[in-house]
């Protein structure tokens, strides 16, 4: 039985569901699901929990994630890429400065308040707001609160005089939920340029990075060798205090009893024969379960 997590970097062109449908039918697994959905045009960290590890799933979708792309001034789109029907054209007469760039990132660190693009998934009265959008309905889209942990201007931007056109590379940390096109879209509102993602990647998601992540390919091809491109379900909980249980303490754990345990820690990983195989929460003055794992390995 395999439980963990494969880190998979999507290619371009599949969404996040043929990922999940392709390793389901080449590990011969039912129990798996994607944390995070990923565009078909965007590449990058896509975490898969296997067996157990789906259990981890709606707590790997509070993890921070990190992105890179490139912007570009001069047109906007209904859908914030490259994809979508413009909307506006504007030539500029000169290119930002990287501090101008700099300062307007800046406006957008911290809580913010996004309205998603019109070409995405999020549902309103039960239907997709890209379904709207194909049939030509305007719809009320729902504003929802994100973080912006970081939002950075990397390398130079280039400023192509013929179209007035100024393409730039950016490093986004955000919370769930984020839109990535919004915030490029939003910057050249507030730029006062139309603005247009034309690319993006995804660096890091739900505690993992792109140097833990394979090519789907890795796997189809060798599916027997797959156990060795999985991260354990311990490697999820790095940041917890662990805390190894004696046989009598194991005992009580696996019957989900409370137990008393000495750490100033609000929530606990305990170990036994070498796995994490259960999250503790601290309640009062004793711990209970928040999570069981791996109850009958």
């Amino acid at each position: 039985m395999l439980n963990g997590i494969v880190v998979i970097d999507k290619d371009k062109g599949m969404t996040s569901a043929d990922v999940v449908y392709h390793l389901r039918k080449a590990l011969h697994i039912r129990k798996i699901g994607h944390a995070g959905t990923l565009d078909p045009e965007v590449t990058g960290v896509l975490p898969i929990a296997i067996g157990q590890a789906t259990k981890l799933i709606e707590m790997m979708h509070t993890r921070p994630k990190k992105y890179e792309g490139t912007g570009l001034f001069g047109y906007a789109t209904d859908s914030y890429d490259t994809d979508g029907k413009i909307l506006q054209e504007k030539k500029m007469s000169k290119p930002f400065s990287s501090e101008e760039i700099q300062n307007g990132m800046d406006k957008f660190k911290g809580e913010i308040e996004q309205v998603p693009p019109i070409y995405s998934a999020i549902k309103v009265n039960g239907k997709h707001l890209y379904e709207y959008a194909r049939e030509g309905i305007e719809v009320e889209r729902p504003k929802r609160q994100v973080n912006i942990f970081d939002y950075s201007l990397k390398n130079e931007p280039h400023f192509d005089e013929e179209k007035g056109q100024e393409s730039f590379d950016f490093e986004i940390e955000c919370s769930k939920g984020t839109y990535v096109r919004s915030l490029v879209n939003d910057l050249g509102e507030k730029m006062n340029e139309p603005a247009v993602m034309t690319y993006l990647r995804r660096t890091a998601s739900s505690g993992f990075d792109i140097t833990q992540a394979v090519k789907l390919s890795e796997i189809e091809e060798n599916p027997n060798e797959a156990a060795k491109l999985i991260q354990p379900i311990d490697a999820f909980f790095k940041d917890y205090e662990t805390i190894d249980l004696t046989n009598g303490k194991w005992l009580k754990v696996k019957n989900g009893a409370a137990i008393e345990l000495k750490t100033n820690a609000k929530k606990v990983a305990l170990r036994y024969n070498g796995k994490v195989k259960a999250i503790y929460k601290k309640t009062g003055s004793i711990f209970k379960p928040d999570l069981m794992l791996l109850a009958n390995e």
